[in-house]
Formats: structure tokens, C-alpha cells, sequence
């Protein structure tokens, strides 16, 4: 079956914003893919293919805020990866909100001995924060 001239295009600017995640991943520490799969509730393999130029599976519109987050996105690299996102897919764009205010709350917690322990727990905090903000957020 041949891939008709928009259908080809539409593919190419998937396969730029996706370009940019790939390459906002490759620059972040070991641990960035795990720690994204686990806050979208996914697995590692999804990250892939999200990440990955060559697969046409698009990014769930409903994921963006969550991969600019774990990932860091700079302004630059946010506008980039939504230009071409856009470009993709014009009607899910429309869903993208602008990033909402946020504010800093600082908690303390017990020392848990363990530099590990003490990571996974701050993530977990994390999510935790991350899931009760999308809450507010659902209509």
C-alpha cells in the first residue's frame, strides 16, 4: 500500500518532534526513561517507541505535560517539539494547555539511610503531587 503525499508528510513531522525527545533523553541522566515510564503508568518499551524517530506512533497528547516535566524541557526545546507537534497533528494540539502556574512546597522527610531510598522516595512524593494536580485538572 503506498503512502499518499499529506500521510508522508504527517509521518516526517512526527517523526521531528519525536527527534527532539530522542535527543532531550540521550542528554539526560541513566534512569530518565525508567523514571518517565513510571510516571505515564507505562513500561519501558513504550518510552521507546515514543522516543523513537523510526515508529509512527504518535504521543499521547495527554502525556506532553508529564514528559516536559521528568525530562526538563528547556523553553526552546518546548516550542520546538510543540511546533512540530502542531505540525502533526493539528486538532491534538488544540488539547495541549499552556503550562500551568506551579508553585514550590518543601517537606520534611526522614533521612532514609540509603541514597537509593532516599531518591525513590522524593519520586514518589513526586508523583504522588504530579497525580492529585491532574485530578484538579479533570473535567
Amino acid at each position: 500500500m503506498a503512502v499518499t503525499a499529506p500521510e508522508h508528510s504527517r509521518i516526517d513531522a512526527v517523526a521531528a518532534y519525536k527527534t527532539v525527545l530522542k535527543r532531550i533523553l540521550d542528554t539526560r541522566p541513566s534512569g530518565t526513561r525508567h523514571r518517565l515510564a513510571i510516571a505515564l503508568g507505562k513500561n519501558r518499551s513504550f518510552i521507546s517507541q515514543i522516543a523513537n524517530p523510526v515508529y509512527a506512533v504518535p504521543i499521547p497528547v495527554q502525556h506532553l505535560e508529564t514528559i516536559f516535566e521528568i525530562c526538563h524541557f528547556t523553553a526552546t526545546d518546548r516550542r520546538d517539539f510543540l511546533a512540530a507537534y502542531a505540525q502533526a497533528h493539528p486538532r491534538r494540539h488544540e488539547l495541549v494547555r499552556k503550562a500551568a502556574g506551579t508553585r514550590k512546597l518543601t517537606l520534611t522527610l526522614p533521612d532514609l539511610g540509603n541514597a537509593r531510598r532516599n531518591r525513590l522516595l522524593d519520586e514518589t512524593i513526586a508523583d504522588i503531587a504530579r497525580r492529585l494536580a491532574r485530578l484538579t485538572e479533570e473535567d
